[in-house]
């Protein structure tokens, strides 16, 4: 629950030595070279405020020593606690003078009694790191490639900076979570530990624990109910709630994420705890334990998101402003799930305080990946057994905590060299971590690791996977439903190409071929191909361009194209899983943020602007939804979701076109979609009669290039929009005339578009303000309103101005 005491985040200096060069405080007495340190904070950022750190040329940090030192002496002689909630990572503690505490862990909190006198001195010491990463420990059964070096796996830290290919090396070193002062206050509750459950009729069940001291009448109130608490030992109380019909927390694409205020009643006077929801999450393994799906609620929720990385890859902050914007952009995609990968880190409460609120569940590694863990050691066990109990019960009240896993890629690492099911996990995934997450947090269903449950770790049919067949491996679009995917915890990654304005303000090199553009595509360490490749392979099949005489003949043309292909790839596969008869029940991107300005993994950018991708996601994740799928002679399904609590009413209208004007064919239906639903109907049932739409049959040459399908609300608004193009899209290519008109309303900017015939991957630059979309298609015979939100930083009454164009538009619009 909320954090106690006051933050010592001020006042901090900071020095660097060589390894081992100050064994205690007193040897700092000579150096002078000291800098102002923000707490929380990394050596790292600390470094880059000074000038004196390049996070895009970053120098290694791991073989120094770095100290710092804090002065307090503004505060009033007595008892006190310090709290250190994260030291990153061989640290110590010295209290004026005094070695107090010594730490081995990233992930562990510590709390020290101390004695102030007012002329107090507080030095934490982080140790070079390097020396103990070349210590050997046991004997693994395999040594990964991706991560380096092998030390690693011995050492509690996080594997952000450790990953050559994809991620700077950019080493987590100082007090990267807060330090905080505190006092004992008899009359406040603490040590506080919520537990929110529901059952099946619908009943929120509130257990709570805490411990207060001096007091006569203590009562818990949530909800509009009350309980008394009940003293148990050492002045702890505890307290139960039911209450019937409780409104429950839902993910945002399926309902409203309620939360509840929860109060302790002291002798009369409220004291606010925090707010938790209520929910019910299973996992459905289907009738032969191959399947993953979850349940919310007992509501199958097709999940959808990206996999996490960080806010800042150079200070790891855990602050709500740090994490906000990009969160809100989460729930602005229609996103519901985002992963924290095991080569991640541990986030702050603040993240899923925010994630409660926006609707989005989390699903958390534990931070283990690829290695072989010394599960034997007593040592490392301990301090895992620490890292996950402090964890679990600082989020014990947060229900948008969906999914723990036991790590990433460990049992697929093993399974990949060769070694066979006996060798790929042991005590750590399959006895010791399933515990600790049974005894700290039972309403979270656990996972061995991700990927698992197939004939292989990695099989996609089975279990859990990480889909890259439509991607990395280059598979035919086709392959999403040939692989029978059923939960892919990471899938469909691509170097995006960000939007000309950071490329210019960030990059401003020669795309492609340029070393310091190619630095920042990601690629698999020791692979002949990256992923700039990957994009490059559908480029060409789709568009049926050559990627590489393009690049150099007309390299605006190939980014616009890079940019068009990894959403409507996204798009098309979405589109295939989110189908009723698909075997998949969720997908999640990787990754949802680049590091570094460039075409990342990213689907935001590392300025936090949207990407291509980012938007094509936004309309393949809408809660109220049309799809098509091509059936070949079976013709074209129409696939309608409605995924939300309320039933709606819609008109659903389907038009063919030719030369991307004339329709050829056309009809529509009116549609009562219930809560929770999904149906298909063949095109042919809105049409009246036989056409031959996916163009299967081919008696004759094709009618129509382009297929249109809307889903139009109650009040005449479109909602949902697709396309199918029977012949391909650039057979479905045409010079298009776009008109646009900029007007204000009461809420904002809004740009009207309209074009004489179909166009492709219209693009709205405008520097400052976030389109509602781009990156779309635009079909003629009406207009669409785009509507322009400031981003942090631009007057809301600004007026914007920017360009339009389009890969089919005969010219660049400005407004």
């Amino acid at each position: 629950m909320s954090e106690t005491g006051n933050a010592l985040s001020t006042g901090w200096r900071m020095a660097l030595t060589p390894a081992g060069a100050a064994a205690d405080p007193a040897a700092l007495e000579s150096l002078s070279d000291f800098l102002d340190a923000p707490v929380p904070g990394t050596v790292a950022g600390a470094l880059e405020r000074a000038g004196r750190f390049d996070r895009t040329a970053p120098e290694p940090l791991d073989h120094f020593d770095a100290w710092y030192v804090l002065d307090l002496s503004d505060e009033a002689p007595g008892d006190a606690v310090l709290h250190f909630d994260g030291l990153a990572t061989i640290a110590e503690i010295w209290w004026n003078g005094a070695l107090l505490l010594s730490s081995d862990s990233m992930f562990v909190r510590h709390d020290l009694p101390v004695a102030l006198t007012g002329r107090d001195r507080l030095a934490l010491c982080f140790r070079a790191l390097k020396p103990h990463l070349e210590k050997r420990g046991p004997r693994a059964r395999w040594r990964p490639q991706m991560i380096t070096p092998q030390g690693l796996r011995l050492v509690r830290t996080t594997l952000l900076g450790r990953m050559p290919g994809w991620c700077p090396e950019i080493h987590a070193a100082g007090p990267w979570r807060p330090v905080r002062l505190s006092r004992a206050v008899p009359a406040l509750p603490g040590d506080i530990r919520l537990s929110a459950t529901l059952d099946r009729d619908g009943t929120g069940r509130l257990d709570i624990r805490f411990r207060l001291d001096g007091a006569a009448s203590i009562a818990v109130e949530c909800a509009g109910l009350s309980a008394e608490a009940t003293p148990v030992e050492d002045g702890n109380f505890v307290a139960a709630l039911a209450i019937p019909k409780v409104d429950a927390w839902w993910p945002r694409t399926h309902g409203r994420p309620v939360l509840h205020k929860v109060q302790i009643v002291v002798d009369g006077k409220r004291h606010p705890v925090g707010r938790t929801g209520f929910r019910r999450i299973e996992i459905d393994r289907g009738a032969d334990g191959r399947d993953f799906a979850l349940r919310v609620n007992g509501t199958e929720i097709f999940c959808r998101g990206a996999v996490w990385t960080s806010a800042d890859i150079v200070d790891l902050p855990g602050e709500r402003a740090r994490y906000e914007p990009l969160l809100k952009l989460a729930a602005d995609a229609n996103m519901n799930m985002l992963r924290i990968g095991g080569t991640m880190t541990y986030e702050t409460p603040e993240f899923f305080s925010l994630c409660d609120e926006l609707g989005l569940m989390v699903w958390q590694d534990f931070q283990f990946a690829n290695f072989d863990y010394p599960a034997n050691d007593a040592a490392f066990v301990e301090n895992v057994r620490r890292e996950i109990a402090q964890f679990l019960d600082a989020t014990a009240a947060f229900p948008s905590l969906a999914i723990l896993c036991g790590g990433s890629e460990v049992d697929q690492q093993a399974a990949m060299l060769g070694l066979p099911q006996s060798a790929w996990a042991g005590r750590l995934t399959r006895e010791i971590l399933p515990a600790l997450a049974a005894a700290h947090r039972p309403d979270v269903p656990y996972v061995e690791n991700s990927p698992s449950g197939g004939a292989m770790p990695f099989a996609p049919n089975a279990g859990v996977t990480h889909y890259y067949g439509v991607g990395a491996y280059c598979r035919p679009l086709e392959d999403a439903r040939r692989a029978e995917v059923r939960f892919a915890a990471e899938s469909l990654a691509f170097a995006n190409v960000p939007e000309q304005q950071t490329l210019d303000a960030h990059l401003p090199v020669p795309a492609v071929h340029d070393p310091r553009w190619k630095a920042r595509v990601p690629r698999d360490r020791s692979a002949s191909w990256d992923f700039e490749d990957v994009r490059d392979h559908y480029l060409g099949l789709l568009y049926d361009e050559d990627p590489a005489r393009l690049r150099r003949e007309n390299p605006a043309r190939y980014l616009d194209l890079s940019r068009a292909v990894v959403g409507e790839v996204m798009e098309a596969t979405f589109a295939e899983w989110r189908r009723a008869q698909s075997t998949c029940n969720g997908a999640l991107v990787w990754t949802f943020q680049d590091l570094l300005p460039g075409a990342g993994w990213g689907v935001v950018d590392a300025t936090g602007l949207p990407k291509s991708a980012w938007h094509a996601l936004r309309r393949a994740f809408r809660s109220v939804q049309v799809m098509f799928a091509d059936e070949g002679t079976n013709g074209l399904e129409v696939h309608v979701i409605n995924d939300g609590a309320d039933e709606r009413h819609v008109a659903l209208e389907l038009s063919c076109l030719r030369h991307g004007r004339q329709p050829v064919v056309s009809g529509s239906r009116e549609l009562v979609l219930g809560p929770h639903s999904a149906l298909t109907l063949p095109a042919t049932d809105l049409f009246g009669a036989f056409f031959d739409t996916t163009y299967a049959f081919r008696f004759g040459p094709p009618s129509h290039d382009v297929t249109v399908g809307r889903l139009i609300d109650a009040d005449g608004v479109m909602i949902a929009e697709t396309f199918h193009f029977p012949r391909g899209r650039s057979s479905a290519m045409a010079p298009a005339a776009l008109t646009a008109g900029l007007r204000q309303d009461g809420e904002g900017w809004v740009l009207d578009l309209s074009v004489d015939r179909f166009a492709q991957s219209v693009v709205i630059e405008v520097e400052g303000f976030l389109p509602s979309d781009s990156w779309f298609h635009l079909s003629p015979g009406g207009v669409k309103a785009i509507r322009l939100a400031p981003r942090a930083g631009t007057d809301p009454a600004a007026k914007p101005a920017g360009e339009i164009r389009g890969i089919g538009i005969e010219a660049v619009i400005s407004f």
